[in-house]
């Protein structure tokens, strides 16, 4: 019998059901004329426009633009990283046993124009990648990476211009705390907003926003009319018109902006 103060000497034994890394099942990435449209859609106007129908948790609050400029748009490819338990995963070899992990496995699913959205709680603590993946991410064509966590290597990435969104930089890599790369290719909770695979996520400078795949096609037609009539709004405000008739537009300034826009048709 061990005394109070003493370390019980106990193999630690997996749980029967858990075979990591655990993969979701397989999806459609939306067709690449949808993306297309949609590359002309802020994040803030998608984000209005969802709210307008009812989906009100799409920003991921958190994770900052660090490519000033940036824009991307593409469906998202999902990595959940998890509290670590000691008996499923943790401790000293872990950065070898990443490799065999959801960690190393997500980036073999990086099709070209796919987004890296990464669940991470926000731990200063966790580099979810490095140089080293960025640079495998990028040679596979990813277009960006979201992440409410942080990345390492920040030096070296930054020369790279992947645009990344994430909430800050730590000299760890990614199992050196509290966190294991779990699972890839499931529903996520990014910043509180859940993601599933191909979803589409627009990011800007203004942030990262998830636009659910069957609502695209209507936010990218509706989002792209009211971007349009935006572009005649600015132009009357600019002109010193009162924005009680320009913003939003009242009865009389959409009588003006219909005009306007047979006078300058889009095509």
């Amino acid at each position: 019998m061990a005394r109070p103060n003493e370390k019980y000497d106990v193999t630690l034994q997996r749980p029967d059901n858990i075979s990591l890394p655990i993969v979701g099942p397989a999806y459609t990435r939306p067709d690449k004329a949808l993306i297309e449209k949609l590359y002309d859609v802020s994040s803030a106007t998608a984000s209005a426009t969802l709210h307008r129908i009812g989906i009100r948790q799409t920003f991921m609050h958190g994770p900052l633009p660090r490519v000033p400029g940036a824009k991307i748009v593409g469906p998202a490819v999902t990595l959940q990283f998890m509290p670590q338990r000691e008996d499923i995963g943790s401790g000293a070899g872990q950065e070898q046993t990443e490799k065999r992990g959801a960690l190393w496995s997500v980036f073999d699913a990086i099709e070209p124009g796919d987004v890296l959205v990464v669940q991470a709680w926000s731990d200063p603590y966790t580099g979810c990648m490095g140089d080293m993946l960025t640079t495998y991410f990028k040679g596979r064509g990813g277009a960006g990476v979201v992440v409410d966590g942080c990345v390492r290597d920040w030096p070296k990435i930054q020369e790279m211009d992947v645009p990344m969104w994430t909430v800050g930089v730590t000299p760890n890599y990614a199992s050196q705390s509290t966190l294991f790369p779990w699972a890839y290719n499931v529903p996520i909770a990014c910043s509180r907003v859940l993601v599933m695979p191909g979803d589409i996520i627009i990011a800007d400078d203004d942030g990262a926003v998830l636009v659910p795949i069957k609502l695209a096609p209507f936010v990218a037609q509706v989002t792209l009319e009211h971007e349009e009539w935006e572009v005649f709004s600015k132009i009357k405000l600019l002109e010193g018109g009162s924005i009680h008739k320009y913003y939003p537009l009242s009865d009389e300034g959409w009588a003006e902006y219909e005009e306007w826009r047979k006078q300058n048709p889009t095509g």
